[in-house]
């Protein structure tokens, strides 16, 4: 990115690794891509022409959609149902307002303090910790080529039910059969595939403004839309009480450590915590807009939208088999298997089955759509900061490794199914080296960092944190608390793998 002057106190006492003020780019769009009316930005961006969203809103609403994603709409409904519904449903929330808002308001006021991406972030909090900017972007790299693979699987699931092609969903067998057919294709998966990653790119391109932010404006009110609409359509299915029951209605015998685990794993991918996201999206943050608010409102739209997508899911499948042990068996299944084999079968068996799988993989396309777009803004405004370029030049640049790596995870599937480790295609070791390795990893250095090495104090200030009970627990939050629970975590996703 094109280095900018900094904003006089945008970095200062922020620790020994403090920048010189004639040192400090900035993260978002430059002069010359945003003039300086629409510049928008404010606090380490306060009076330059740094692009930035226009307001509170424009962040939030961005923010909620890269929080809202994949992990809300398979996996939360999954882990849901096997770890006891409402108990686990209750873990969730206790743990979103209290683990999950502390490390989200961390991020957040880590980006707009240093108002940088990710590597000159951790080198403004402390220069010593510049290296763990690269590591830290390690994690959107891996995890973008993959998740657009993935998303080009709802593209094709949307087009299948949009022109009927449904007649493969009638049963379990025939469902896991089209599925398998298509994944192992050599040129169809691709296809698919660059679609939705030059979709990804195209918005990304445009901007924070012209881009991300009129897009998110866009698609969360339809996400928000199609969410409450697809949930009373299921819960209004004879039968779908029971799953609501399920849902909604804790039993504290299903209480193990085991169901707090699920719901903290649940929680730490759900909100783009250790991506780089956060970060990236709190340098384009206004001075002047609420830190807690803003967190406060992310954590209850990525939340709502979980518990809209498990109404939608486990309602309809309570509705469809009738309960019972073969819901039971249905509800088993966990991410492609959930979303790509049993809920077609699913809606094929409702009525008004074909117009609820257009809506649904609408909804999920739109989800995935919203979480690409910020993996890849975390990496382009690392390429424009560090590497100086344009916009324009760090799409393309990103694009690259989303074809290289995309391409390969996909014929994972097909022609290069022999590549693996042990059950794992090259898709799931990319998304188990994120996911349980790096992403745990990444948010334990950050509270260590934020913790121990950078001004704390400066950053509770930052937060808008004044009472010294709340600056006393965060700083045992950060300090202690979510580097244990990330450590567990971090076990827990080795503990399969040996």
């Amino acid at each position: 990115m094109e280095e900018k002057p900094r904003a006089p106190g945008a970095a200062k006492d922020m620790g020994e690794g403090n920048m010189k003020e004639d040192q400090t780019p900035l993260v978002g769009d430059i002069a010359e891509e945003a003039p300086a009316a629409d510049s928008g930005a404010s606090g380490p961006q306060e009076g330059k022409k740094h692009g930035g969203f226009t307001g509170k809103l424009g962040f939030v609403l961005a923010a909620a959609g890269s929080a809202v994603g994949l992990g809300n709409l398979w996996r939360f409904p999954y882990l849901a149902a096997q770890y006891g519904g409402g108990m686990f449903l209750l873990c969730y929330i206790v743990l979103a307002v209290t683990f999950g808002f502390s490390l989200l308001v961390l991020e957040i006021a880590i980006g707009r303090k240093t108002g940088k991406g990710v590597i000159g972030a951790f080198a403004a909090l402390n220069k010593k910790f510049k290296w763990f900017g690269f590591v830290l972007l390690v994690v959107p790299v891996i995890i973008v080529p993959y998740y657009c693979v993935i998303g080009g699987w709802v593209l094709k699931y949307m087009w299948a039910f949009l022109v009927g092609d449904t007649a493969s969903f009638s049963d379990q067998a025939a469902s896991a059969g089209y599925f398998t057919a298509f994944t192992g294709g050599s040129w169809e998966p691709i296809v698919f595939f660059l679609i939705f990653a030059v979709a990804t790119v195209f918005v990304v391109i445009f901007g924070v403004q012209k881009g991300i932010e009129r897009v998110s404006k866009i698609l969360m009110p339809l996400l928000a839309v199609l969410a409450v609409f697809l949930a009373i359509y299921a819960c209004c299915q004879p039968g779908a009480l029971d799953g609501l029951k399920k849902l909604f209605v804790p039993d504290f015998s299903d209480f193990t450590y085991e169901t707090l685990l699920a719901a903290l794993g649940q929680l730490f991918y759900s909100m783009s915590l250790a991506m780089g996201i956060m970060i990236t999206y709190g340098s384009y943050m206004k001075k002047e807009a609420s830190i807690q608010s803003s967190a406060r409102q992310i954590s209850i739209c990525d939340t709502l939208f979980a518990i809209f997508a498990a109404m939608i899911i486990i309602p309809s499948i309570f509705a469809v088999t009738g309960g019972g042990s073969a819901a039971e068996d249905a509800m088993s299944a966990s991410g492609p298997s959930l979303m790509f084999v049993v809920l077609p079968q699913m809606f094929n068996g409702m009525f008004g089955g074909r117009v609820i799988g257009v809506i649904f993989f609408v909804l999920v396309l739109f989800a995935a759509l919203t979480s690409s777009i910020s993996l890849v803004e975390a990496i382009v405004a690392v390429l424009r900061e560090n590497l100086h370029m344009k916009r324009w030049a760090a799409c393309l640049c990103v694009f690259g490794v989303i074809l290289v790596l995309g391409i390969l995870s996909s014929l994972g599937f097909g022609p290069l199914s022999g590549i693996h480790i042990g059950s794992k295609t090259i898709l799931d070791i990319f998304d188990y080296a994120a996911n349980s390795i790096l992403m745990p990893i990444a948010a334990i250095i950050t509270c260590v960092i934020a913790g121990y090495f950078a001004d704390t104090e400066s950053l509770m200030d930052e937060i808008g944190m004044k009472k010294k009970g709340y600056r006393m627990y965060y700083k045992i939050m950060v300090r202690y608390i979510a580097p244990v629970c990330m450590a567990a975590i971090l076990i827990s996703g080795f503990l399969p793998a040996l």
